[in-house]
């Protein structure tokens, strides 16, 4: 049981595929537009129950419960050694290499 006041995610489609408007691009019409939102919990709840929760800005938005304190889990991918090269030619044309420090 997650309690009232915790800090979660939660989503909703706030368009099925239906009600798209016709003007936008083929591949956007064939899915819902989805929404996801941080809040805090209106209410004790378990992760997959319809809740309501209070945004940081107020905002009141419903949607089904995901996640309790909910973090960011994207990064910038793996190394690529040829932009470390093209860094160092950077600081080389830009600033005259390291010994201009």
């Amino acid at each position: 049981m997650i309690k009232k006041g915790e800090w979660v995610l939660i989503h909703r489609n706030v368009l099925e595929v239906s009600d798209r408007a016709p003007q936008v691009p083929d591949d956007t019409k064939k899915v819902p537009l989805e929404m996801w939102v941080k809040g805090y919990l209106q209410g004790d709840a378990n992760i997959g129950d319809e809740v309501n929760v209070l945004t940081r800005t107020k905002r009141k938005e419903h949607g089904t419960l995901l996640e309790v304190n909910p973090t960011y889990k994207h990064d910038f991918g793996n190394f690529v050694p040829e932009l470390l090269h093209v860094s160092e030619q950077v600081r080389e044309i830009l600033f005259g290499g390291e010994s201009n420090e």
